[in-house]
């Protein structure tokens, strides 16, 4: 990443300080299961730049492995991750698993259990947020929700009007149709840019630890690298952000 987009995004930031809209991000890893050498460069990265990261953990495949894991890592929090990632859709769809194609009732009896075993796995840290895989689900889905116990929905692109809080990711720095790495410095720079000149509310920073290549790990200590040096630290917490939104 070229020295003028990191300066391009610390001025977007001292812009926003300076016309009394602080700007908040938030960053959301998507497919916890277990402890892997890749969720320890996470960890270590999130850490040595103190930015908190939500992990989307799936129900299903996880266990006490993770619990151990993360049992000393203060910045971590854990949110709902669908039931076990398995996409319901037809031959040509895009995947779901949280989509119309089951009875809604037993989607949501899924998400019921999904919400009970990572609250009690994770007590203490645990946000009551669901995080569709593939950021994809029902409206009906989404109206049941609250009656679950869900605070918030995180999905990916602008929010959407919702029956509960909605904390939304906006900018992936995966490449998802190309090389499936780390996407161009410059590219991700400019669309957090883009996103904060049209968007006051926090806007998310979304990445898939299993899949990232140097490049990715690179593109995100360069990111955190140059917000952190900002009088302002940008940087918040998925639960500050629910609890003060």
């Amino acid at each position: 990443m070229t020295t003028a987009a990191t300066r391009s995004l610390q001025d977007e930031i001292a812009r926003r300080a300076d016309i009394g809209k602080p700007l908040s991000l938030w960053l959301r890893d998507d497919d916890a299961v277990e402890p892997t050498e890749a969720l320890d460069h996470l960890l270590a990265l999130t850490a040595a730049h103190a930015v908190p990261v939500l992990l989307a953990v799936i129900p299903a495949l996880t266990g006490e492995a993770l619990v151990g894991r993360l049992a000393r890592e203060s910045h971590a929090s854990v949110a709902v991750h669908g039931w076990a990632h398995k996409s319901h859709a037809s031959s040509g769809e895009k995947n779901q698993e949280l989509g119309p194609h089951r009875p809604e009732e037993q989607v949501l009896a899924e998400l019921g259990a999904s919400l009970e075993t990572l609250a009690t796995l994770h007590a203490g840290r645990f946000v009551p947020m669901l995080v569709p895989p593939w950021n994809r689900i029902a409206p009906a889905v989404v109206a049941g929700l609250p009656g679950l116990g869900f605070e918030a929905l995180s999905v990916f692109g602008p929010e959407k009007p919702a029956p509960l809080k909605v904390l939304n990711t906006h900018v992936d720095i995966i490449d998802w149709r190309g090389t499936r790495g780390g996407r161009a410095g410059e590219a991700v720079i400019a669309d957090l840019i883009r996103v904060s000149q049209s968007h006051e509310g926090p806007i998310g920073l979304l990445t898939h630890h299993l899949v990232h290549d140097s490049a990715a790990w690179d593109l995100m200590a360069m990111i955190f690298e140059a917000t952190a040096k900002q009088s302002d630290f940008p940087w918040h917490s998925a639960g500050d952000l629910l609890r003060n939104g």
